[in-house]
């Protein structure tokens, strides 16, 4: 029986037998940027040690990792921390799906948010993956698009409630012409889980990673797409594939700054990881005559680093840093000098 889009996603990705609760988790199906470590984490550290004096360094110090997926990133922030920061930090992972075993006994496993976190929250390529319903223009203004669960068959349902229609009309402003083609993403249920995020932070700083998209730039076809075994394939919401669709940003942006009451930055991640020193350059030649294994290292830091920086791929992501109860000084989180383009879709 046809459902929505919002209702099926749910079940396809966060049921019993979904596709983030069971099986192997997401690293075996696509890459995100919270698989290409330890650079990344390299760069987060760098954020946190500024995020940490802004606080007064105050102990413990909070990072929660909203859909953790397997506990990759927080591991990373483990082994890399130097020792008097490893001794205040407190790791938590939010993710349905179960606590793997190889997890260390010092990061934290649960399926909901904490409450009155003081420090970091994170959200890597977590709000593309809130689900949510699509519609389509109809004889009587936008109806939503209803799908099969089991082959991914489409047909049109009926009309939007006044929420999704007001969220349209101010965040996506496409006239719903039946003459013309197009459908969009209702991304209210992504602006109330990022506002409920940002509301568990008692004093720090919320970081969203997604891919996405600004109003002026909507797509006009909507991004809704499906990843499994690292190929883009056809969304079917039978549990079997990844399900996701670009994030409306400003939107989630905007709901944010509204639950904190304090101005956002959003810039894209080539931008904020060059301001956190991820530099893709090669090393010298000359240090592989001097140093073989350490020329190695850099070599590889330098791919990774290029990976995450690179405009067309993952460094197309866009980093939405939402402030709650504390200033980060006159230099700001980022470089102030920090420009770039603007992102666009990386590939997963």
């Amino acid at each position: 029986m046809p459902i929505g889009w919002r209702a099926a996603m749910t079940t396809a990705l966060y049921g019993d037998h979904g596709f983030f609760v069971s099986g192997a988790g997401p690293a075996a199906h696509f890459r995100t940027s919270a698989h290409a470590v330890p650079v990344l984490g390299g760069a987060l550290l760098r954020l946190l040690d500024r995020l940490d004096a802004a606080l007064g360094r105050p102990d413990p110090l909070h990072v929660v990792d909203v859909g953790a997926g397997r506990g990759e990133l927080l591991g990373t922030l483990a082994r890399l921390a130097p020792p008097e920061l490893a001794a205040r930090l407190r790791l938590t992972a939010v993710e349905l799906a179960a606590r793997p075993d190889s997890l260390p006994e010092t990061i934290g496993w649960r399926s909901d948010l904490p409450e009155r976190v003081v420090g970091l929250l994170l959200a890597t390529e977590w709000l593309d993956n809130v689900p949510l319903d699509v519609a389509e223009p109809g004889p009587a203004g936008w109806r939503r698009v209803l799908v099969d669960p089991g082959t991914g068959a489409e047909s049109p349902g009926g009309p939007l409630d006044a929420a999704e229609t007001a969220w349209l009309a101010g965040w996506w402003p496409t006239p719903p012409d039946p003459a013309l083609p197009g459908r969009v993403e209702i991304g209210l249920p992504r602006d109330v889980a990022w506002a409920e995020a940002v509301g568990s932070l008692h004093r720090g700083l919320a970081l969203a990673v997604d891919y996405g998209h600004l109003r002026d730039t909507r797509p006009p076809h909507g991004t809704l797409t499906g990843f499994r075994g690292g190929r883009q394939v056809h969304p079917v919401p039978d549990g079997s594939c990844d399900l996701t669709a670009h994030v409306a940003m400003d939107s989630v942006a905007a709901a944010g700054t509204a639950r904190a009451g304090r101005p956002y930055t959003l810039v894209g991640q080539h931008t904020a990881l060059r301001a956190l020193g991820a530099d893709g350059r090669r090393p010298a030649l000359a240090l592989a005559s001097t140093d073989p294994a350490g020329y190695v290292r850099a070599l590889a830091r330098a791919s990774t680093a290029a990976e995450l920086t690179d405009p067309a791929g993952l460094g197309g992501h866009w980093w939405l840093l939402q402030p709650v109860g504390v200033d980060s000084g006159p230099s700001g989180w980022l470089r102030p000098e920090s420009t770039g383009p603007t992102p666009g879709r990386p590939a997963r």
